[in-house]
């Protein structure tokens, strides 16, 4: 399909606020590397990101520390902006996240300088936030980011657990957020890591 050039208007905020609006279309294609609950293709980071946002509202019930639902979703629609230049980073891919800091900080100097200055720097700020895991919202929007590829992982054969050859300390390691956060929620995730050990989707450290 033919795409037509950007006609810019007088208002120059205006056009780097559509400009940056457009840029950020480029996150569905970023593939990742969880499976749609129905198994039939890889997510992209646009609608992760859309079903992280969308969980942050249901689940502030089971959060140890009360969050704001409506900054932590914030965070969370904005959380992988950056993997448009940065790409998606596997979470189990040990050699990929050696660089990862880097790459993505260089990719959030480009992205958010495309904002007006004072916008750019509130999504910088929530993305950082974000990243350090020391605030009660920004804990509670990594717990949705963990749990939301672990529950497709219990619904598609443990498909990204398989790709990784995970191990349960692996999987423990990413799920350490939820267990200390989010106490209930953990318990079922244990539930379904043992299920994940029985059904060959993890291997279990302690036996293998």
């Amino acid at each position: 399909m033919k795409t037509t050039p950007f006609l810019p208007g007088h208002n120059e905020r205006l056009n780097k606020q559509l400009l940056f609006t457009a840029e950020i279309d480029k996150m569905t294609h970023v593939l990742r590397r969880t499976l749609l609950t129905d198994g039939s293709r890889r997510e992209n980071d646009a609608e992760h990101s859309w079903h992280i946002a969308v969980m942050a509202l249901l689940f502030e019930e089971y959060a140890a520390e009360k969050p704001d639902t409506g900054r932590a979703a914030k965070m969370l629609v904005v959380h992988d902006l950056i993997e448009i230049y940065a790409g998606d980073t596997f979470a189990y891919d040990e050699q990929a996240n050696l660089d990862k800091e880097e790459r993505e900080k260089n990719a959030a100097d480009k992205l958010f300088s495309q904002l007006p200055p004072e916008q750019g720097k509130e999504i910088r700020s929530l993305w950082e936030e974000f990243d350090a895991m020391q605030t009660a919202d920004s804990k509670y929007a990594n717990c949705m980011d963990r749990i939301q590829p672990f529950l497709h992982n219990t619904l598609t054969g443990g498909h990204t657990w398989i790709q990784a050859g995970a191990k349960r300390s692996m999987v423990e390691k990413r799920m350490e957020i939820v267990r200390d956060f989010m106490p209930d929620v953990w318990k079922w995730a244990e539930l379904n890591i043992q299920n994940g050990i029985k059904e060959g989707w993890i291997t279990d450290c302690q036996t293998a």
